[in-house]
């Protein structure tokens, strides 16, 4: 009986929009076949669909495994943000893990070194770093003929399912993580937070109508990595990669992202707009390094951007 059973340590909220395509990477990679050092009642994972024309088979993302469940929502604006919070409010862990951007594939630590950080520290805010897959940020190699299919060739060249971390070998550092694990980044998609404490801070504004979410995710990142009860933990070692969906601002040549129309946004809202300024608290750094992942340890050091 439901009312038995045992409460997981984290709830994963993933949200897709029109990915069957990525779906099927994303949510292998959130498999304990794939998950290293977690055990399948640790955590559930609740993968939303929102508006997608094109939305997953429900019984196909159920069947993957047992603490996986499917919902398919309507959504008022093209942002992911309403099925954030939906999921929530649904999830039964006392730890939420959002991952904003159903596209990506996890490395293989990513959960158990959430569960780690939860035992090491009381409210710790974890985060990922970014990775495109491919050897330049898409938004540059789509102008030289990046597309799913290369991505699909690319990917056939590391045995990812069995090791992922040889994701890395295929990968470049995202523009909000370009700097490498050493060095602030102003977002993350895919992090872990106690539940009252995203509540407290106001989830996922819902006012950011741009599509895409616009500046939401930065939003979010920022409440929680200055919030006076969370302590930051970035995860050395382990990242998301991006898989390649025509999205507005990862899939787009880098002189049509449409940063100013988020940023205008960002400024109407909040009453400024965005600054990559240093937050007060540095991270601790809690993880290993993979010998794949080793030579975004220290890379050359550039400004500051988003994905």
């Amino acid at each position: 009986m439901a009312l038995f059973r045992t409460r997981p340590r984290l709830s994963v909220i993933i949200v897709f929009y029109n990915m069957r395509r990525e779906a099927a990477r994303t949510l292998f990679s959130l498999t304990t076949r794939y998950q290293r050092g977690i055990r399948e009642s640790d955590y559930e994972v609740i993968a939303i669909d929102s508006n997608s024309s094109e939305p997953l088979d429900k019984s196909w993302v159920e069947g993957l495994q047992g603490n996986f469940q499917y919902h398919f929502m309507a959504s008022d604006h093209p942002t992911p943000n309403q099925a954030l919070n939906t999921g929530a409010r649904m999830a039964r862990a006392k730890t939420l893990v959002n991952v904003i951007d159903g596209a990506r594939i996890l490395s293989p630590g990513v959960l158990a070194g959430m569960l780690r950080a939860e035992r090491a520290f009381d409210y710790p805010f974890t985060y990922t770093v970014g990775m495109h897959l491919g050897h330049k940020r898409q938004n540059d190699a789509v102008m030289e003929g990046y597309n799913q299919q290369v991505e699909d060739e690319l990917l056939e060249t590391v045995p990812w399912q069995s090791d992922g971390y040889s994701l890395f070998r295929i990968s470049c550092l995202a523009g909000s993580s370009k700097e490498g694990f050493l060095f602030p980044v102003y977002e993350s998609n895919c992090f872990a937070v106690n539940r009252d404490i995203l509540k407290e801070t106001g989830g996922f504004d819902e006012r950011f109508v741009a599509p895409g979410g616009g500046l939401v995710n930065l939003d979010v990142f920022r409440h929680l990595m200055t919030h006076d009860t969370t302590t930051p933990v970035m995860q050395i070692g382990e990242a998301t990669f991006h898989q390649f969906h025509g999205g507005v601002a990862t899939n787009v040549p880098t002189a049509e992202n449409p940063w100013e129309e988020f940023d205008a946004e960002y400024e109407r809202l909040r009453g400024e707009k965005f600054r990559f300024v240093g937050y007060p608290r540095q991270p601790f750094f809690f993880g290993e390094l993979h010998p794949d992942c080793r030579r975004f340890f220290l890379p050359v050091r550039e400004g500051p951007a988003t994905e």
